[in-house]
């Protein structure tokens, strides 16, 4: 989505200076333009708390320079990627740059979190302007130092330099930028003359990832912490009925057996909504322990009944009820160009397929975990929480405590994919230190944290077109999902606007299983299907499926619409690109190829997958990638960001699969869930579109084509038309799984 507000903020108060005891200087920058306007330069700039800043520079006497970076840290990079458009316009030396996580502070910030691919697209202009403000106010500081006008000197790797060549380090005059105004206006460098924006750096953190320091929530301790593990009802649908905690409360380590639950009742109960609360409202039986293994013992010699509170879905259920959906007629129309049913009532042919996709779970390498604290006095959160903000005012408001006596810190995160949107699992730690009043770190085991949610919707798409004198005149998308519907933005992707008669209905069936966001939402395996189904009707219109595409393309060039979301040219140039990498066509006679391209997150992909048959068993070998995101602000980042997402496309197309049996899920880890190994990754190939452009969004757009391009290169390979995931199950192969 754009911040329209990134374009104008208030200088003034964007930037905060003040001197140090030591005699370094703090230079403090609000990192976005959502700084609000009332906060003034302080008169008194010795007396600044810098405690209550989270994003900021600091730079030594010695012109070194530390940049806090504010977004939670996922995996995507972001800890490195936005520091680097702050030292850019700056103008220091990356190795001179030490970084560090910023802490949540809801007064300077509007977007403090990790999703939606839009950290870096959301922060171009005002971390750059950061950059350049402090920069300049360095430069006066200089000038003014030496006598001679600021226009005389320019700056460049931490050093100022005036006409008669005379040099000044940031250290030798931060104490002077401190007390002068702070400039209305700058200029934001050219990128042709970028030194570190499109050079490839290393993860700020990966020393540490790779010795093992303490990084992630899970290595987060304090003395005197508890572990905590909770009991959640094994079945969506149940509640707890009873428990006897007798055997459990009598082994070594285990501290006390609590209930937690009534707080986060009272709080939906009372009409008050935080999307990021998707939890089950039954009571839940909490181990309080010495360690997490006496946790997780406990855990187990507890003997607990649940009672049914609402229905006990299966997966055969969901299937029967999304069929109804889409064979019956309570739609909401998303959009409507023409008239579809006229256009299939006069076409020569009318094609129809039906795509279907299962539920999955987010699986991250670091299950659920966090800190919690609870005082008289203040709440103290610590852990990796995609939604930080949201997270300290649902806290706030379950505890009833003033949202000031609550702060947050950031740790790295084991992956997300959009499971740590979501705040049950800060909420289960923050009542359970709430209820004993020691510090506390809840941790989930692996089972616990495949079966009690939060999951993809399962979905089905229903996709019809007509054709007429070999043209395609007519297209209807319908989509029904468990708790999930296509929204109106991605009605108005492609091919919208390209078809004359067009149109998208969406339904959707409220289920008490519990689910959410999971990388590329709806587009996951929107994409898949749609991409799947056009070339079914490439076939169908003995024409190539590249060739398809750019003539929809071509359809849409001089289309003036403000509902259309993606650029046909800058498709079109993907789309041209992947097929000249990919060297489309021209491979060799046991090699099937597969295309697909979509547009998300303001990205836009192409992709070509290549398959083999070895043992007369599909193996994805190859997948060429196209992208343009507009500037590459790390192409290093870039790249693993970009692998990644095509390696978990291929990964969860191919084999993931998670079912419902009366509320129960079927799978609780890795032995019975498939996740791909690392023998099953293909070659990833990846090209980046250049240009100046803004960037746009990469932790998510090169996940959704990639299922369309393998289902359609196993075509090709097998003459099997697959429209349903996994596609190796439903092939009819599959393996035993270990662990």
């Amino acid at each position: 989505m754009e911040n329209k507000q990134n374009s104008t903020f208030s200088r003034r108060s964007f930037l905060k200076t003040s001197a140090l005891a030591s005699g370094g200087m703090l230079i403090g920058f609000n990192l976005f333009n959502a700084c609000k306007s009332e906060v003034k330069l302080p008169i008194d700039l010795s007396k600044l708390n810098y405690n209550d800043f989270n994003a900021y520079i600091k730079i030594s006497p010695e012109g070194k320079v530390t940049i806090f970076s504010p977004n939670p840290e996922i995996g995507q990079g972001v800890k490195t990627s936005m520091p680097m458009l702050i030292a850019e316009e700056l103008d220091v030396l990356w190795e001179d740059v030490f970084v560090v996580q910023g802490k949540l502070d809801t007064k300077n910030y509007n977007r403090q979190i990790a999703g939606g691919s839009g950290s870096i697209r959301a922060s171009w202009k005002p971390l750059r302007e950061t950059g350049a403000t402090a920069k300049q106010m360095l430069i006066n500081a200089a000038a003014a130092k030496w006598g001679v006008p600021a226009s005389e000197c320019s700056a460049k790797a931490g050093v100022i330099t005036n006409a008669n060549g005379d040099k000044l380090g940031y250290g030798d005059v931060v104490l002077e930028a401190a007390t002068l105004e702070v400039p209305e206006n700058v200029t934001l460098k050219d990128p042709k003359d970028f030194t570190i924006i499109g050079k490839g750096k290393l993860n700020v953190d990966v020393d540490k990832i790779i010795t093992g320091k303490p990084l992630f929530g899970l290595d987060y301790k304090e003395e005197g912490m508890l572990y905590a593990s909770i009991i959640r009802p094994p079945a969506f649908g149940q509640i707890l009925e009873s428990f006897d905690a007798t055997q459990a409360k009598a082994l070594p380590g285990v501290v006390d057996v609590i209930t937690i639950g009534t707080k986060i009742r009272d709080y939906e109960n009372s009409g008050k909504q935080n999307w990021t609360l998707v939890t089950s409202n039954s009571d839940k039986v909490v181990v309080i322990a010495k360690t997490t293994w006496d946790a997780f013992k406990g855990i187990k010699a507890i003997k607990t009944t649940w009672k049914e509170d609402s229905q006990l879905e299966s997966t055969e259920d969901h299937d029967k009820v999304l069929f109804d959906l889409l064979d019956g007629d309570k739609f909401e129309t998303r959009r409507s160009d023409g008239d579809v049913k006229k256009a299939f009532s006069e076409a020569d042919k009318v094609i129809e397929r039906t795509y279907e996709a299962p539920f999955l779970p987010h699986n991250t390498l670091e299950p659920m975990n966090f800190f919690a604290h609870v005082t008289n006095e203040k709440v103290r959160l610590i852990g990796n929480m995609q939604t930080p903000a949201a997270a300290a005012k649902m806290v706030s408001e379950v505890l009833e405590r003033p949202i000031e006596e609550v702060s947050a810190e950031i740790t790295r995160m084991g992956g997300g994919f959009g499971r740590r949107l979501y705040n049950d699992f800060v909420m289960e730690a923050a009542e359970i230190a709430d209820a004993i009043r020691k510090p506390i770190k809840m941790v989930s085991s692996r089972e616990a944290d495949m079966t009690t949610g939060v999951y993809r919707p399962c979905v089905k798409y229903r996709f019809t077109a007509s054709i007429k004198n070999g043209k395609l005149t007519g297209y209807h998308l319908k989509g029904a999902g468990v708790n999930a519907s296509i929204p109106t933005p991605m009605a108005n992707y492609f091919p919208a606007g390209a078809i004359e008669n067009y149109q998208v209905d969406a339904a959707t069936y409220k289920s008490n299983i519990t689910t959410g966001a999971w990388r590329a939402p709806v587009t996951h395996f929107l994409a898949s299907a749609e991409q799947s189904f056009f070339n079914v009707l490439a076939e169908e219109l003995q024409i190539d499926h590249v060739q398809l595409y750019l003539d929809l393309l071509e359809n849409l060039k001089d289309v003036n619409d403000k509902r259309m979301k993606f650029d046909p040219k800058r498709m079109e140039d993907v789309i041209k690109l992947v097929v000249d990498k990919s060297h489309w066509g021209k491979t060799k006679p046991d090699v099937y190829q597969g295309f697909s391209a979509y547009f998300s997150h303001n990205t836009h992909v192409a992709e070509v997958a290549e398959i083999v048959l070895e043992n007369g068993l599909p193996v994805v070998k190859k997948v060429t990638c196209a992208i343009d995101c507009g500037i590459v602000v790390n192409p290093l980042g870039a790249m693993n960001q970009a692998k990644g997402g095509v390696i978990d496309g291929v990964g969860h197309a191919m084999y993931a699969d998670f079912s419902i049996k009366n509320g129960k899920p079927q799978s609780n880890n890795f032995n019975t869930y498939q996740l791909i190994r690392m023998a099953q990754t293909p070659k990833v190939d990846v090209h980046f579109v250049q240009n100046n452009i803004a960037p746009t969004g990469l932790g998510e757009p090169t996940l959704p084509p990639v299922g369309g391009a393998i289902a359609n290169a196993i075509y090709q390979a097998t003459g099997a038309r697959l429209t349903k995931q996994p596609y190796m199950a439903n092939l009819g192969i599959t393996e035993e799984l270990k662990v």
